[in-house]
């Protein structure tokens, strides 16, 4: 599996609330909250992002509350990927839970700039910035994680061998 797209950057502590503000939980179509993914930190976000793209941060992505509201709307909103140092407990369960692919690593976090084009393989765990040839290692997903996030999520996955 892999992810390919232009990187849209943010620094530390990027909470559920910037996330996706509590003024749109109100919906609960993965559609509708993808037009207010972000809208507090980056009201350019849901106007320029494209289906592939992937958001980098540094750590703690995703703290705060224990919504699923926040990894349905980035991954609704077109992005393939989230790229951190660190990622709050929660929000990287709930990742894994609606098939966000998510990929703790800090150099990238670190060195990777806005606007720049990245490459994720996802059984290798390498991360290649295509604008500058510089390549990352990030811990790769085991199998049965690859399996979820194939399927869609958890529960498509749960589906998928129940047999429904």
């Amino acid at each position: 599996m892999e992810a390919k797209g232009k990187v849209f950057k943010y620094g530390d502590n990027v909470d559920t609330d910037v996330i996706i503000p509590a003024r749109y939980l109100n919906v609960s179509s993965g559609d509708e909250l993808a037009k207010y993914c972000m809208i507090d930190i980056d009201e350019n976000f849901v106007k320029e992002v494209n289906k592939g793209d992937i958001i980098v941060a540094t750590k703690n992505f995703g703290c705060g509350s224990s919504r699923e509201h926040a990894p349905l709307a980035i991954k609704c909103a077109g992005v393939s990927c989230v790229i951190a140092s660190t990622f709050a407990r929660i929000f990287y369960r709930n990742a894994i839970n609606i098939g966000l692919p998510i990929l703790e690593c800090e150099e990238a976090a670190n060195d990777i700039k806005a606007g720049d084009e990245v490459k994720v393989d996802f059984d290798s765990g390498v991360i290649t910035n295509i604008t500058t040839g510089k390549t990352y290692q990030a811990e790769p997903f085991p199998e049965f994680m690859q399996k979820i996030m194939n399927a869609g999520g958890l529960v498509e996955y749960t589906k998928e061998k129940i047999g429904e």
